[in-house]
């Protein structure tokens, strides 16, 4: 099995990207089967060069923000990697993101630089949205734009050959690239430290505004390095990516991780179930990426059309808990038998733990694994935040070289999240068995509290998924006078099957204790989720409370 050689610490992206080159210069780096691209790892390195070149251009400095609002396409990638080597922080964008949100982000990250694409969504969304934002952006030259609500941003580019006006177009930045040197470009990159902030994720902002996790090359490099070793990914792998780029996801797990490991990357553009599979069918691919949600709907294609999916190995679960048939069909029938599940957070850049390809199904749909190389993961008690005894659930809490360096201008969030001795606390309650192998039973926050129980809705969700007619389920607790809180189930049923409340309630009689029974089930198509795939509990909570009509209690309960 080949592998590049390099020091996680002593090793920035740019290098990196040089390092891959200089070992694997022929081997394949990147193929898009939609689009016809393939490049090998020399060619890719030229291609971030050009486009590194292209923002020193624009006077972007070392550790200036160039903010990235696009799907999967190619030029996101480029400059994922392009900002590597020549010092920019890349700030990612979540693709449904509308005009208050990208302006709040916009401006919270000090961002001078906007890439965006057209053409996606109905009506060009993108282009409305920043030119509501920006008014001015119609009547300005592209590079001078002066915004009242956003006074940082000066470029905007248009990913794309039309020319837009106010914005550069993607071809007018490698052409202005031109201007600068070899030299230049190496002078840049070896200014850089590996503990420079190169990316900035914004977490999804549940609970009040999002915060910019600020991730420096050692962060990144280090934890796709642990990733890619526990999937035995190398030189001769291929992996499908088709989980976002703005997410940790696709731009940690899998392009990086694909590269550490100077593997191919084959990405999906925008994710339809057919798409995943002919790139896996025609790229020959060795892994594939997905949460739980992505492989039901692979998998429920490949019940329509047969695809070869021969030459799949393993990849990544993760998102949320990946239910055991799930885990069976995707090692049975896509033949995946060393699919791993991950576990983590943007703050930890973002994997913790992580499945081994040698654990048993069992292990790989029961726990997100074992902490992964160089990484220390304990349980604590989440009141006094002594660590527990194995097998005692508590609050998972880690500590590495894989810890963010903290909130963008939030030094108050930061010193809550990361304690004196520099563990990490995810806000998870989690038990650790004998073996290190970790299970996540819920959110600190998302716990239950029925008439002084506590109730963790994972293990009703584990409980529900038995039911052979149940697709998906999700639980979560509804505001109560008398109890304070109860239990609500959303199931989505499979496909042709129909399920009753008192049916749910009859399979759930003397098999879970009373006071876990969920009170009330609703039954429904598909859960509201984030761009990135994971689903948004608490939209399923204000829903119940509404269509339940306990907002008075939930008065109550905050008064």
């Amino acid at each position: 099995m080949s592998l590049p050689k390099y020091e996680v610490g002593k090793t920035t992206i740019g290098q990196l990207v040089d390092t891959v080159a200089e070992q694997f210069g022929d081997s394949k780096a990147l193929e898009y089967h939609e689009q016809g691209i393939s490049y090998t790892y020399n060619e890719f390195k030229n291609v971030c060069n050009d486009v590194a070149k292209g923002f020193m251009a624009l006077g972007i400095e070392r550790g200036g923000k160039i903010a990235a609002w696009a799907n999967n396409v190619p030029e996101w990638l480029y400059t994922q990697f392009g900002t590597g080597k020549m010092g920019a922080v890349l700030v990612t964008v979540n693709t449904a993101y509308k005009s208050f949100e990208l302006e709040y982000l916009m401006k919270q990250s000090d961002s001078s630089t906007l890439l965006l694409i057209g053409g996606v969504r109905e009506a060009d969304e993108y282009i409305k949205v920043i030119n509501d934002v920006c008014p001015e952006l119609k009547d300005c030259e592209p590079g001078k734009l002066k915004s009242e609500r956003l006074p940082m941003l000066k470029n905007v580019i248009y990913i794309g050959e039309e020319k837009m006006p106010g914005m550069y177009n993607w071809n007018d930045i490698i052409e202005m690239g031109k201007k600068i040197s070899d030299e230049e470009l190496a002078a840049r990159q070896n200014s850089m430290d590996p503990d420079d902030v190169i990316n900035m994720q914004y977490t999804s902002g549940t609970t009040g505004f999002p915060k910019g996790v600020m991730l420096t090359h050692t962060n990144l490099i280090g934890n796709a390095k642990s990733i890619g070793e526990c999937m035995n990914l190398s030189s001769e792998d291929n992996l499908c990516i088709p989980v976002p780029f703005f997410h940790c996801f696709g731009c940690v797990l899998g392009t990086l991780t694909c590269v550490v490991s100077a593997a191919a990357m084959s990405p999906v553009v925008a994710f339809t179930p057919d798409a995943v599979l002919e790139t896996v069918q025609a790229s020959k691919c060795t892994a594939l990426h997905g949460v739980p949600t992505m492989f039901i709907a692979e998998l429920e294609e490949m019940g329509k059309k047969d695809y070869d999916t021969s030459r799949l190995r393993t990849g990544i679960m993760a998102g949320s808990p990946c239910p055991i048939e799930v885990m069976k069909k995707v090692v049975d029938q896509m033949g995946a038998t060393e699919m791993t599940i991950a576990y983590g957070q943007t703050e930890a850049s973002p994997v913790i733990t992580q499945t081994r390809p040698s654990d048993s199904l069992e292990l790989r749909v029961s726990t997100v694994g074992a902490a992964l190389p160089n990484v220390e993961v304990k349980i604590v008690d989440p009141v006094d935040n002594k660590e527990v005894e194995r097998g005692i659930q508590g609050e998972l809490c880690t500590r590495g070289y894989h810890v963010m360096k903290g909130y963008y201008k939030n030094p108050e969030a930061t010193d809550k999240a990361i304690d004196t001795e520099k563990w990490l606390h995810t806000g998870d309650l989690a038990i650790m068995d004998e073996n290190g192998y970790c299970k996540i039973t819920g959110r600190i926050k998302d716990m239950i509290i029925r008439g002084g129980e506590n109730i963790y809705p994972r293990e009703i969700e584990e409980f529900l998924y038995t039911h052979q007619d149940i697709m998906d389920v999700q639980v979560v607790g509804v505001p109560s006078v008398k109890y304070g809180e109860e239990v609500v189930a959303y199931i989505q049923p499979k496909p042709g099957k129909e399920l009753t409340e008192e049916s749910m309630k009859e399979f759930c009689t003397d098999k879970i204790a009373f006071h876990k029974i969920p009170a009330f089930f609703f039954f429904i198509d598909e859960y509201p989720t984030t761009a990135s795939g994971k689903i948004q509990k608490y939209k399923l909570r204000d829903l119940a409370t509404k269509n339940l009509e306990r907002e008075d209690a939930a008065n109550v309960k905050t008064a």
